[in-house]
Order: structure tokens, then sequence, then C-alpha cells
């Protein structure tokens, strides 16, 4: 007589399909972001968050410049509105925000445009408003901005922003 073990197999085959097909659809225990895409692209709604997020830093307690520089890649560039640049890197950032910060910036997006790009890459642009406090008077500082970032270490980073006054009305170029 001959001993098969075909038909028990089939049936714990299908038992493991089963649990794996189960498992693989299934949170892994103690994750709290999804994974992340293999091709991470700019899109409005993160653009929108990735402003949000600096401008809420801009507004830290104590003028605290390091909620804004961390914001920033290691070795990222910012042409300021109100400096002459570059400020390469971290320490030149945070001595550029410290400053800023003294005038109580708020930011307002007034338009944004999403410049197609690769993986990894998002680059924004458009115009902004921000609300300053110069000589003690709030006023409207209406500048044009582009935002390049990159996605490192799971997290969106600005590599390099442009900020510049934009011309009045009725100015010539």
């Amino acid at each position: 007589m001959r001993y098969t073990t075909r038909p028990a197999l089939r049936g714990h085959a299908v038992i493991v399909i089963a649990l794996l097909a189960i498992l693989a659809g299934a949170p892994e225990a103690g994750a709290r972001a999804k994974k992340a895409p293999r091709c991470p692209t700019m899109t409005e709604p993160l653009a929108k968050t990735l402003f949000d997020d600096w401008n809420k830093a801009l507004q830290a307690p104590n003028h605290d410049p390091s909620r804004v520089v961390q914001l920033y890649a290691a070795n990222a560039v910012l042409l300021p509105t109100k400096e002459n640049g570059p400020l390469i890197g971290h320490a030149q950032i945070r001595g550029y925000f410290a400053k800023f910060l003294e005038q109580d910036p708020v930011g307002h997006i007034d338009s944004r445009a999403i410049v197609p790009a690769p993986c990894n890459i998002g680059v924004v642009a458009g115009l902004y408003t921000f609300k300053l406090t110069e000589n003690r008077v709030r006023v409207d500082v209406p500048a044009r901005y582009t935002y390049v970032y990159v996605y490192q270490g799971g997290h969106w980073l600005i590599a390099h922003h442009h900020s510049s006054a934009q011309p009045k009305k009725g100015e010539e170029p």
C-alpha cells in the first residue's frame, strides 16, 4: 500500500496561503504611519501641509529659529527676501531666521503651482504675503517664492528656498 501526503499538503498549503494573504494586508504592530511610497512626489495637499508646517515653525515661542531650521536639509540653500544670499547650511539659515522671527512673521499663500519633478523631489512656486512687524507697525509684504523639497529619511525637507520681493505694480523690472 502506497502512502501519499498530497491531499494533506494541499489542505495545509491553502491554509498557509490564506494566512499569508491576511498578514500581508494587516498593519505592522506598532506602526504609526503608512509605508512610504516607492516614488514620493509632490501633490497640492502635501505642498499645503509643508507650507503650513513651515509657517507654524515661524511662529514658535520665543522666536526660536531651531523649529524652522529643522525643516531644511543640512546643506540647504536659502535666497531670502530680506538679506543677500545665498545662505547655505543650517548655521547660516539659523542666523537669518533668528533676525526674521523678531518681526513676528505670519505667511499666507496667494498662489501655488506644483512643478513636475522626478521621484523624491518636489518643486513648488508662487506668490505669498507676510504680515510683519516693522517699526512697531504690522505691514503686508508680498513676495515670490520657490521651494525645492527632497524626500530624505522618510521626511520632506527644504533643499532650496528662494524668496524675493514682488515688484510693485507699475515699477520697471
